[in-house]
């Protein structure tokens, strides 16, 4: 249930034993009671004079004045004080009652009155009563009686003013602890999506959007270690572009950096989630694939990236290096790294040494096409070797 759709004493689970216990702790007896009603037509009588006395008083302390502000709020209190002065004479201290009190404790901490001002109001209060019973009363005993019944009344009233009073402050620092965490929870998790960011800022390159050099060396051998401990095998693959910097040269810079960014998104997309791409500088790149071994690398990655790659880069080859290592006997990091990378530079070589083959070849056979198609100019060849 709401907070808004309790009262007080719901909210503070005050209940008529609650009461009762209370005024046995005070003595507070059905003599108090009558004693308290036998003053009630006196107090009627007198009633203007004391809330008229007792708010001259009041207004008369700069803080006070202060917090009640204007003439329409000092009505308004004159109003409620005159009903709480003729209730502590009623007779009837139920649940009513009690209610009315803790309301009084609530409101006087809403408005920012402080427990002296309210105690030293209450001494007010009690101080214009007693002059009333010592003007209206000859029975000594009997006003004696009534002074008494009063302070009882009136002490059970503060702790409940003060009940109230204290409740809302701890409900104030509750709300102020709730907020603080709530906003600790907050710098916390902004402090974490930051530190991730600045993290993966740290791990990743700036210009493929793949992870960078520094952190290869440790991820390879997190991933060698796990593979280790599953029996799984490990394989890794080496690419460069070819004659980068030739056609860096001849291109610029922006179309290199164009290059190296169309090979990590094609990268990106045929890789599986598992692998870990890095550049490792310039125009070469590295990825390690858990659980994979040479062939299957060779196979569902290279066939597949070679086709992504004409898509964009028709201009462009790439040379590979696949080396796999596990699942019985494992490589350290480096060693499997440098080797996948040798492997990339043999298959570079040969295939430079296939062109330059293939293109002696091609001189060869464009020069018997030549020969063929010019036999009168050949003619002349071989008369003048003869001569």
């Amino acid at each position: 249930m709401l907070q808004t759709e309790q009262t007080l004493f719901e909210q503070m689970r005050i209940t008529e034993l609650e009461i009762e216990s209370r005024k046995a702790l005070f003595s507070f007896t059905g003599a108090d009671v009558k004693a308290l009603q036998s003053f009630k037509p006196i107090i009627e009588e007198n009633i203007d004079k004391i809330v008229d006395d007792f708010y001259g008083l009041q207004t008369s302390v700069s803080e006070i004045a202060l917090l009640i502000g204007d003439s329409d709020t000092l009505a308004r209190l004159r109003t409620a004080q005159r009903r709480y002065v003729l209730d502590l004479f009623n007779g009837v201290y139920d649940l009513e009652y009690v209610n009315n009190r803790l309301r009084i404790g609530l409101v006087h901490k809403r408005i920012g009155v402080e427990p002296k001002l309210y105690l030293s109001a209450v001494h007010t209060l009690k101080e214009l009563i007693y002059a009333v019973i010592n003007c209206s009363v000859q029975d000594t005993h009997q006003g004696e009686c009534i002074r008494v019944a009063i302070d009882k009344l009136v002490l059970f009233d503060v702790t409940l003013v003060f009940d109230t009073y204290i409740r809302s402050l701890v409900s104030e620092i509750e709300n102020a602890k709730d907020k603080a965490e709530k906003y600790a929870q907050s710098m916390e998790s902004k402090v974490k999506e930051r530190t991730q960011q600045l993290e993966e800022l740290s791990q990743t390159d700036p210009l493929t959007g793949l992870l960078n050099v520094r952190h290869l060396q440790e991820t390879a051998t997190r991933i060698l270690r796990a593979a280790q401990r599953r029996a799984e095998p490990v394989s890794v693959i080496y690419l460069d572009v070819d004659d980068f910097k030739s056609f860096n040269d001849t291109q610029g810079h922006r179309s290199g950096d164009e290059v190296l960014r169309a090979v990590a998104k094609a990268i990106k997309e045929i890789t599986r989630a598992e692998d870990h791409c890095f550049r490792y500088g310039g125009d070469e790149f590295c990825i390690i694939m858990p659980n994979c071994r040479e062939e299957q690398a060779r196979d569902n990655f290279i066939t597949r990236f070679n086709q992504k790659i004409k898509l964009s880069l028709n201009n462009i080859s790439l040379s590979f290096g696949i080396i796999d290592t596990g699942p019985y006997e494992y490589e350290e990091a480096n060693s499997l790294i440098h080797k996948a990378d040798q492997r990339m530079y043999s298959y570079k070589r040969a295939s430079k040494q296939q062109q330059q083959t293939m293109a002696a070849a091609n001189d060869l056979v464009s020069e018997n096409s030549t020969a063929e198609v010019h036999p009168i100019t050949q003619s002349r060849s071989i008369d003048k070797a003869v001569e």
